[in-house]
């Protein structure tokens, strides 16, 4: 009997994990909706700006390139990596962690590398290795473009001081609420533009393009960092919300399962107590 009690212990702890991944399920799905309706609809804004801007970069001289275009040797390299301030969202943070990781051993293994962190789960993997100058998990609290927009003016300051010679910005694209893509790319200095441009236009700029480029520029790079910090915050919800639904179904699962081998204990023990019953009574027929 203490087997089956054991069981019965197991049954009703699954049972109680089963409950909780399925609310956190819910509530990942109520949050998706929203942030999904937030990303998808800045993104062709998004584009649109930096179809802009590189179509007005285009047509200056080399000699009139912006303070955020301008090339140095890479020596220090800075990295944003975007995660969540929770874990149980299947190898969403971890699939950022790996890459930043890269970066740091493989691609930048001869430069000195340091860490803005977004997120308190690539804040907590990249401390250890002394690697985080900032850390600005609290942005998600209160996810506004203002509060993004302040963390990508310091990531300008510090590239415009010479304190760092490259930044790149790394997190999960937003693709389906199974999918999310780890995007690398480069925040500043700003790529520059390939392909042909239609210079041909005869457009009339005021007050110049060159105001207007510079103008554009600090816009434009607020706006990408804001994408990728939404565009993390829908993947967050949706890796969250497959990873509960997968733990709800093997909760189910599991539970089933033990509720049969319950059955089949507890059925063994009734067959067992029927045999000494009769064995007892034929013992004292005899």
């Amino acid at each position: 009997m203490a087997n089956l009690k054991e069981i019965r212990n197991r049954i009703s702890s699954v049972s109680s994990t089963m409950q909780i991944t399925s609310a956190m399920k819910m509530v990942s799905a109520a949050k998706l909706k929203k942030a999904q309706d937030a990303i998808t609809a800045m993104r062709p804004y998004a584009d649109k700006l930096t179809e802009l801007l590189q179509s007005l970069s285009a047509t200056l001289d080399a000699d009139s390139g912006s303070k955020f275009s301008t090339q140095r040797e890479v020596n220090n390299v800075l990295i944003v990596p975007i995660t969540s301030n929770r874990g149980l969202c299947g190898a969403f943070n971890s699939n950022i962690i790996k890459q930043t990781q890269h970066l740091i051993d493989s691609v930048y293994a001869d430069k000195n590398v340091s860490v803005v962190a977004i997120g308190k789960k690539s804040n907590d993997a990249f401390t250890k290795q002394n690697k985080v100058i900032a850390n600005k998990s609290d942005v998600f609290e209160d996810l506004t473009f203002d509060n993004v927009a302040a963390i990508a003016e310091l990531l300008m300051d510090k590239f415009i001081s010479g304190e760092f010679d490259k930044i790149e910005i790394v997190y999960n694209k937003f693709k389906n609420a199974a999918t999310q893509i780890v995007m690398t790319e480069q925040f500043l200095p700003i790529v520059p533009v390939e392909g042909d441009t239609n210079s041909n236009a005869d457009y009339i700029f005021e007050p110049s393009k060159e105001q207007i480029v510079e103008e554009l520029i600090p816009k434009s790079l607020k706006t990408q960092l804001y994408k990728g910090v939404r565009d993390s915050f829908a993947s967050e919800h949706g890796a969250r919300m497959t990873a509960m639904h997968k733990a709800t179904d093997n909760a189910t699962e599991l539970r089933d399962q033990l509720k049969l081998t319950y059955n089949k204990a507890r059925q063994a023990a009734i067959t067992n107590e029927i045999l000494e019953i009769v064995g007892g009574a034929e013992a004292l027929n005899a």
